[in-house]
């Protein structure tokens, strides 16, 4: 068997019984289940969630994404192999580590195969929060370039390039487009200020005011468990991305959940420790690809450039990367996701035919 051929990079055409259009994503392909189908799992799995909540069943691809685009390789190689396994493993190693050291739960009811998540419908907190530990990609960038203040935070003159900052920073951009909040460009991923949560928090979705200072507890948390276990391995937990959500749980009671990935490869920094003590950075997440993108292509304004969309998508498409380029990602998500986890990450040979097979054996979903 090629390969190629154990790639994941169709994620969206399995015969799971939906009662909607399938949503796919970067990366993430969503499958809404029938109310009947829903209703159902949740009395014979016994999840804790409302009677009637609407569940999804998610499944990941191997696909590699940067720069808002996706990438494809030669040979019909459309993905990184065992991307996908990677980044769920990883995903559920921290969510369980945050349930289990009391900070909140996740929107993961079920995880049927390492490709395949069912979950609770949440309704999202409209913010990506990023923390930074340390100074370096977009904003080094700005820094560099004379930018002092970040999300309404000020930033000291005189520091250098991959530097640790003095403490966490939270810095928090829009979820998607929000249209008539006062200061806040009506554009997707801008960066917002403490007091734009604060007096538009019904516009980005938090129930009441204080949830906010809830949220900012969250982070810090997640981020410094994170951080703690990577350093047990000598890895350094440099920037991440956190989203939040609201469920219900089967007692009807509202709580604020993780949720989308956490401490991902895709959706974080990682760099090595040793090599980062030396004097040199060592990449263990998507950044490294990004900086190959930006040093291998002629012109990487067209990558930095939000306003160059139309011909970044076009680089992407009538670009076929090197087999040995994905193999070098899949060699550093993998090794990522086997430190971090303890655990061996087994390519399937047949993921799409493992997944339907078990969906319709265990949790009669298959049309």
């Amino acid at each position: 068997m090629r390969l190629a051929d154990k790639v994941l990079a169709v994620n969206n055409d399995l015969p799971i019984r939906t009662s909607a259009p399938v949503h796919s994503g970067k990366v993430r392909s969503v499958y809404w289940l029938t109310p009947e189908d829903s209703a159902r799992l949740i009395k014979d799995k016994g999840y804790n969630v409302a009677a009637d909540a609407p569940l999804a069943i998610m499944v990941i691809s191997d696909r590699i994404s940067a720069f808002d685009c996706i990438w494809r390789g030669e040979g019909g190689m459309n993905g990184v192999p065992g991307k996908g396994a990677a980044l769920n493993a990883i995903s559920n190693h921290w969510f369980k580590l945050f349930k289990d050291n009391g900070l909140a739960d996740s929107h993961i009811l079920d995880i049927p195969h390492p490709f395949v998540w069912i979950v609770q419908k949440a309704r999202p907190v409209m913010i990506e929060a990023i923390c930074r530990q340390y100074i370096t990609g977009s904003m080094w960038r700005a820094y560099s370039k004379g930018e002092r203040e970040f999300c309404g935070i000020e930033i000291s003159d005189g520091l250098t390039k991959d530097q640790k900052l003095p403490s966490l920073l939270m810095t928090p951009s829009t979820k998607g487009i929000l249209t008539g909040i006062p200061g806040v460009p009506a554009v997707d991923d801008v960066n917002i200020t403490r007091s734009d949560i604060e007096n538009n928090f019904k516009a980005f979705n938090f129930s009441k005011i204080e949830d906010i200072h809830y949220y900012e507890k969250l982070l810090q948390q997640g981020f410094d468990l994170i951080s703690s276990e990577l350093d047990k391995i000598d890895q350094v937990f440099v920037d991440t991305k956190f989203e939040f959500g609201y469920v219900t749980d089967a007692s009807g009671a509202e709580k604020l959940i993780y949720m989308d990935e956490v401490g991902t490869p895709d959706s974080s920094r990682i760099w090595d420790g040793p090599s980062y003590r030396n004097g040199v950075v060592v990449e263990n997440s998507k950044e490294g690809f990004r900086q190959l993108l930006l040093k291998n292509f002629p012109d990487p304004d067209i990558l930095l450039n939000k306003d160059r969309m139309v011909e970044r998508t076009a680089l992407a498409a009538d670009n076929e990367l090197p087999e040995s380029v994905l193999m070098d990602i899949s060699t550093t998500y993998i090794g990522i996701a086997e430190k971090i986890t303890g655990q061996t990450i087994v390519l399937s040979d047949n993921p799409k035919a493992e997944i339907i097979e078990i969906l319709r054996r265990d949790y009669d979903l298959i049309d």
